[in-house]
């Protein structure tokens, strides 16, 4: 039993009916109708697939789950596939689900993967758009892929402050640890996914608004348009989002690099200090006579070498800032 509209004339007239009664509808022009169907098999894309004259390709792409975001034109209808994500913000990961849409003059059939996939932000949206319902499919159409774009966006702009949070975290006291790494990773893998799923939408929304005739007027040709902008602003956000992170990564290593010559640089030169000492009391320490040898005074020499010959070394190495 999956979801189920029917708008006439501009109204919503009814909801929640039987699948089986989506053919009587249909066969009305003054009729829209949606219905929605989660996790189908084959055997129920093909039940319906008769009665709206959908394509055997467009029902094989509906019932794969790695199908890219796209748009394609049958004879009788359009099929579209899109993706909604969900961005873990302690982890970094993103996850993504499927959904495909078969579109005819008087029909939208959504098909869900999952219910990752919110068709309840989706009915949200067409209700708080009434007077757009005059539109017919194209006004479905819309507030699917309204959905989608602000899914995408919402995303983004996650990204984006966990990649401020590494930014700030890069430049501080201490140095990213392994869970910062590991979140940068993640982050990192989520951008690949996230492009790879917002990319192709252009191409969608583009190929709508272009073959805005199939499925509605002109009227709703700015709200496709609107809906193109935010593609391309995630688009954009997500390469700059990518570049930043790789541009945080090579800065970490360099700067680790920097503290470990740093470090390098100071243990050498404290190492240098303490071969002064080293070398003087192993010189005196020889089991034959020397300068002051069972005297006081030669305790004392080479006590006051010691301290000088550090003391200088000292001082050349600071003003080098070695330490």
């Amino acid at each position: 039993m999956g979801r189920t509209r029917l708008y006439r004339n501009g109204r919503l007239e009814k909801e929640g009916f039987p699948v089986s009664e989506v053919s009587d509808h249909i066969r009305d022009p003054s009729a829209v109708v949606w219905f929605d169907m989660c996790a189908p098999t084959e055997d129920d894309l093909l039940a319906i697939s008769e009665e709206l004259g959908l394509h055997r390709l467009a029902v094989e792409d509906a019932l794969q789950r790695r199908q890219r975001p796209k748009l394609d034109v049958y004879d009788s209808h359009m099929f579209m596939s899109v993706y909604s994500v969900a961005f873990d913000r302690d982890t970094g990961r993103l996850e993504a689900f499927h959904a495909a849409a078969f579109i005819t003059a008087n029909a939208l059939v959504t098909v869900r993967g999952s219910d990752g996939f919110s068709i309840d932000e989706v009915m949200r949206r067409w209700d708080d758009e009434p007077s757009l319902t005059g539109h017919g499919v194209a006004f479905l159409v819309h507030g699917l892929l309204d959905y989608v774009v602000d899914n995408h966006f919402e995303a983004v702009e996650a990204a984006d402050e966990q990649v401020e949070t590494l930014e700030e975290a890069v430049f501080g006291d201490h140095p990213l640890g392994a869970g910062d790494q590991r979140r940068t990773f993640e982050l990192r893998k989520s951008l690949v996914t996230l492009r790879r799923i917002v990319m192709p939408m252009r191409e969608v929304v583009n190929t709508l608004i272009r073959r805005n005739g199939k499925i509605g007027d002109s009227e709703m040709a700015p709200y496709f348009q609107d809906v193109y902008d935010q593609v391309l602003r995630a688009e954009e956000w997500t390469d700059s989002l990518r570049d930043l992170l790789g541009n945080i990564r090579e800065t970490h290593l360099t700067m680790q690099g920097n503290r470990m010559n740093l470090i390098m640089k100071r243990v050498t030169s404290w190492a240098a200090i303490i071969a002064v000492p080293t070398l003087i009391t192993g010189f005196y320490g020889q089991n034959i006579p020397f300068p002051g040898f069972g005297h006081t005074a030669g305790f004392w020499t080479s006590t006051a070498l010691i301290v000088v010959v550090s003391v200088v070394f000292y001082r050349v190495f600071r003003s080098r800032d070695w330490l």
